[in-house]
């Protein structure tokens, strides 16, 4: 691994073994749907990473090291913005967010109710919004 590498890990660590998090692709748009369904029952988090920004990784490191909500308190998805542009495009439509990369999105009820991005990107904050 490259001096980079080892810094900001890997382009698309979200297949980090060393994550906890067990993350959910989002891959299609009817998956937003369903996003849109499940979060009446539960939290829904969107992560929108850029995997050729040294940023963005640097972000996903950080946030995937702190992240400690159980699974049945949020329900974690993984969007790779640059492999499926029209999701996050649809995503910044349907949620009312402005795009961002990287950037953070909780779902509850259907609605976008906290969004950050870049160093803003906090898993200790992302905790205390799900349990309100």
């Amino acid at each position: 691994m490259s001096v980079f590498g080892k810094l900001f890990g890997d382009s698309n660590s979200k297949d980090n073994p060393t994550s906890n998090i067990d993350w959910n692709d989002l891959t299609e748009l009817k998956q937003l749907d369903e996003i849109v369904s499940e979060s009446a029952s539960v939290p829904v988090v969107i992560f929108k990473h850029s995997t050729r920004c040294g940023i963005s990784r640097m972000a996903l490191k950080n946030f995937e090291g702190h992240y400690s909500i159980d699974a049945e308190n949020a329900k974690p998805y993984f969007l790779d913005l640059l492999a499926h542009r029209d999701i996050s495009n649809e995503v910044a439509s349907r949620f009312d967010v402005v795009h961002q990369s990287p950037q953070l999105i909780l779902i509850k009820n259907g609605k976008a109710v906290y969004t950050v991005s870049h160093s803003d990107i906090d898993a200790v904050e992302l905790k205390e919004r799900v349990t309100v």
